[in-house]
């Protein structure tokens, strides 16, 4: 009842228009409104015929357009919807996972680190909790949110409610929903959110591409009608003739192409465990050629076990165990894979403790602080990073936890060179320190993590993916750079490098980063794969280098502190176990945590991205050669070398050819390496095999004039046929850059192209030829065919081999 009443729980109401207003919006395009208006003055000057084959010829393009992206937008908004962000949502007094969407006012959320704020809510019970809400302020830093009444001139200073699209930063609540949708503070300035972004590279280079082919479409249009005026042909047939070739020009396949390409890469990908949000991310992986991953689950098993709690000597302690256990217990944050390892030592019993205050973790720290109390005994347990907890301590733990040392210069190099030893062996490594405070002490800052005593350290192990060797190999050999970007130890990391194979290049620490400027930066970025100790800041700050560098940047992360790198990324990547505002922020969710689904996935990017781009050296070469010598022959004829329903006929039955070349197969090699975006590439191709088109066909013009002495009707049905059959036929030599009989093409695009290579022969012996003025071909005219088409095909493929010699650099970028 609420759901009706309040609709779905989203910034913006895109209330989906129904399916024929969704059709009738095909009808906004300007040529598909020239070509009907030229229908019906061709109905009122009394030419029934052209009417109706205008009108239906139209009607049939703009439904094949809209059924194919109509089901390729399905597909594709199914999947997204399989990885939609979920909450805890308390419904008959039970929590249940419900979809944000679905959430309405009066829901009970429950809400821990990691998560977004699913409406605008005030909060009920909450415990150390902070948000982030920066998107809506634009303030940085985490503010607390408390339970009570608060009145706020405005809602950084509303501390006793949140906001949808916030996220959870440390802590736990549960809080009320008042508002949802468009009724949110979100809501109301969603509008002003929501932007197209930077374009991508493929999209920039369609742009330029529908650009390049509009320039061309209007200077042989106005050529065209400048001829046909001086030689004072009639005005009705010259504009629609013009029209008829503007159409022919126009790639108006290609979003259609496109979208069903990307939809079907995108089901293609979900077999493969990988889920796609951003349609044209796909295009983007396969242009990727740097990848950044962190260590944790991706080249680990994500299986932590703590293997070892020794104290400054290295001597097991049960003392440092019970500190860590101390610490992660109470600690309300969002609870790491190393907190789960120490609590599974259930045998510790902390009973006689209870929590007085925490210190929240963050990522500048790199470390957490809980104030327990037990018997009247105070004390302040950190557990962190052994570097930064090393650098607080002042004393350590000798042989008992009264015997307190100094933690001079030769302890402290003993005990340095303990965890030196310890990440050498491959163990993560946790520093436990403590001190003990006043009985009084009523909140533990910041700045009580001083003066500590150094208890010891708690090792952990993950054992790296069998997996992960050979997927990093595959990876490398298709041309990606993997770089390891990690918040762990250097010497802990390059443990598991090598037991992966991975060649270590370089090392830069976070320590490092913060002395380089950007351009030394940039100078480091290519000879270094591995960084080490850096924080989100610093994570963000590496891609954004790389991408200064020219470099199409993957990132793969699942934390709170990837978000920033996750955003910036071209390709942002996350798993389906990641918290809500790592996958919020990521393009593609990977259901498997595996760097070879990834691989799959980037091969599957380079087939998407090839057959987008056979369909655009199609419309850049046989098809532009083509609407050219109908051009020219606009010079050369006393007659129209084709008529306008004949144009737009050989323009829908070539893109009937063309609907399944999104499920074509693509070249081995093409998948080897990444692919971007060239628009010079694509120009020279078009200067180059486009005059062969044209040379075939002004020979296919004299042969009809002077050995079959054809006289307009029979010129134009020759032409007609000859033109769709080298048309169609020439796809299987643009399709690979190789041989095309070693290249196999898919199934349905063999079938689709002779069909209606067979139903353009047909034609003219058909009742139906007639309308379209064709009349029936001598039998001589086909062996003639056969060899045009031939020789025409072989020229081409003669021709594209000196090209692909001079240009073959170019190809593989």
């Amino acid at each position: 009842m609420r759901f009706a009443q309040y609709g779905p729980n989203t910034p913006s109401l895109h209330h989906e228009r129904a399916l024929i207003l969704q059709f009738l919006s095909r009808f906004r395009n300007p040529l598909v409104l020239l070509l009907l208006a030229a229908s019906a003055v061709s109905a009122v000057t009394g030419d029934q015929t052209s009417f109706f084959i205008i009108t239906f010829m139209v009607l049939m393009s703009v439904t094949l357009d809209f059924i194919q992206e109509h089901r390729a937008g399905k597909a594709a908004e199914g999947l997204k919807a399989s990885v939609a962000v979920h909450a805890s949502v308390l419904r008959d007094g039970k929590p249940q996972e419900t979809p944000v969407a679905k959430i309405v006012p009066g829901d009970v959320v429950a809400l821990v680190a990691g998560d977004l704020v699913p409406a605008d809510c005030v909060v009920l019970e909450a415990k150390d909790f902070f948000i982030n809400q920066a998107l809506l302020t634009g303030e940085p830093y985490p503010v607390e949110k408390r339970t009570g009444v608060v009145p706020a001139s405005d809602m950084s200073s509303a501390t006793h409610a949140v906001f949808m699209g916030t996220s959870v930063i440390s802590g736990n609540a549960r809080v009320l929903v008042c508002r949802t949708g468009p009724a949110t503070a979100l809501g109301e300035i969603a509008d002003s959110l929501t932007t197209n972004g930077t374009p991508t590279s493929f999209e920039r280079g369609t742009r330029q591409f529908g650009l390049l082919i509009m320039r061309l479409t209007i200077l042989l249009v106005l050529f065209v009608l400048l001829v046909n005026s001086l030689f004072h042909r009639p005005w009705l047939e010259t504009f629609l003739f013009a029209v008829a070739l503007a159409v022919g020009l126009t790639p108006e396949l290609l979003p259609m192409v496109v979208s069903v390409t990307l939809s079907r890469g995108a089901i293609r990908m979900s077999r493969q465990q990988v889920i796609v949000k951003r349609l044209s991310s796909i295009q983007d992986l396969g242009s990727m050629d740097v990848l950044c991953t962190d260590k944790t689950g991706t080249l680990t098993e994500a299986r932590i076990r703590l293997e070892r709690h020794v104290n400054p000597s290295g001597v097991e302690s049960e003392r440092v165990l019970q500190l860590a256990y101390l610490n992660s217990f109470f600690e309300s944050g969002l609870r790491s894979p190393l907190d789960d390892a120490i609590l599974a030592h259930q045998e510790i019993d902390i009973s006689a403790w209870h929590k007085i205050d925490e210190v929240q973790f963050d990522f500048e720290r790199r470390r957490i602080s809980v104030l327990v109390e037990s018997d009247g005994q105070r004390l302040l347990v950190v557990k962190g990073a052994p570097e930064d907890i090393l650098r607080l301590s002042t004393h350590y733990e000798g042989d008992s936890a009264e015997d307190l040392r100094p933690l001079d210069g030769d302890a402290l190099t003993r005990v340095q060179t303990l965890n030196d030893d310890l990440a050498r062996e491959g163990f993560r490594v946790l520093g436990i320190a403590w001190r003990k405070v006043a009985a009084d002490h009523p909140h533990a800052v910041v700045d009580d993590e001083t003066e500590l005593v150094f208890a010891g350290f708690a090792a952990f192990l993950d054992p790296p993916k069998a997996s992960a060797g050979p997927a990093l190999q595959a990876l490398t050999a298709s041309g990606i750079a993997v770089k390891i970007v990690t918040g762990d130890n250097e010497l802990v990391t390059r443990h598991i490098c090598t037991q992966l194979g991975v060649e270590i290049t370089g090392v830069l620490t976070g320590n490092d980063l913060q002395l380089l400027n950007d351009e030394a930066l940039w100078a480091k970025l290519d000879n270094v794969n591995l960084f080490c100790r850096v924080n989100p800041a610093q994570k963000n700050r590496i891609i954004q280098a790389l991408q200064a560098r020219r470099h199409v940047v993957g990132y793969l992360g699942d934390g709170i502190n990837d978000a920033p790198a996750l955003k910036s990324a071209d390709i942002g990547i996350s798993v389906d176990s990641a918290v809500d505002v790592a996958k919020d922020a990521a393009d593609m969710i990977m259901l498997k945590s595996d760097l070879q689904v990834l691989h799959d996935g980037v091969r599957e990017g380079r087939r998407t991205f090839g057959n987008i781009m056979k369909y655009i050296m199609m419309g850049t070469s046989s098809s532009f050669g083509n609407m050219f010598s109908m051009a020219g022959a606009t010079v050369l004829l006393p007659f129209l070398p084709m008529l306008p329903v004949q144009i737009l006929l050989n323009n829908l039955m070539y893109d009937l050819s063309e609907v399944a070349i999104p499920m074509d197969k693509v070249d081995d090699d093409y998948l080897a390496t990444p692919r971007q975006w060239n628009m010079n590439f694509i120009r020279n191709f078009m200067l180059t095999i486009g005059p062969v088109s044209s040379v075939f066909d002004f020979l296919t013009f004299y042969i009809m004039l002077s050995v079959f002495s054809a006289g307009e009707a029979l010129f134009r049905t020759g032409w007609f046929i000859e033109s769709i059959a080298s048309q169609v036929l020439v796809i299987f030599i643009i399709r690979t850059r190789h041989n095309p009989l070693q290249s196999q093409p898919s199934r349905l695009l063999i079938l689709a192209s002779l069909a209606v290579i067979a139903c353009a022969i047909i034609l003219p012996y058909l009742p139906l030829g007639h309308w379209f003025g064709f009349v029936p071909l001598p039998l001589e005219f086909f062996a003639f065919l056969i060899a045009m088409v031939v020789c025409y095909l072989i020229a081409v493929e003669v021709v594209k081999r000196w090209f692909y010699c001079q240009h073959g650099k170019a190809f593989t970028r």
